[in-house]
């Protein structure tokens, strides 16, 4: 199975493009809805990397894909500018899946 990422920029497809793995460039909705479409019909991609803008500005499309596929899997990551998650993104999250404060 293969990678398959969809970025907002042209850097970080270039860094995993060094890596061996194939990928987009994408500016909007539409594209990304149309690009996503694609991938997630591939039975050769096991994994499809988004950088987490995507997450950001169209969370509704990227959570709609998250549950209606079982394969690939769809993950967020941070890209050249870094995340937009809090530097306690963990902790916080391991609080609200379990109701204790660390």
């Amino acid at each position: 199975m293969k990678m398959y990422l969809i970025s907002d920029n042209i850097d970080t497809l270039t860094g995993m493009r060094l890596a061996g793995v194939e990928g987009a460039v994408v500016h909007d909705r539409e594209e990304l809805k149309a690009i996503l479409n694609q991938v997630m019909n591939r039975t050769d991609i096991g994994i499809v990397l988004l950088t987490e803008k995507f997450g950001r500005d169209f969370p509704d499309l990227i959570n709609d894909i998250k549950l209606t596929y079982q394969l690939p899997l769809v993950i967020e990551i941070p890209d050249r500018h870094g995340t937009g998650r809090k530097p306690d993104f963990i902790t916080s999250y391991v609080n609200e899946a379990i109701g204790l404060k660390l």
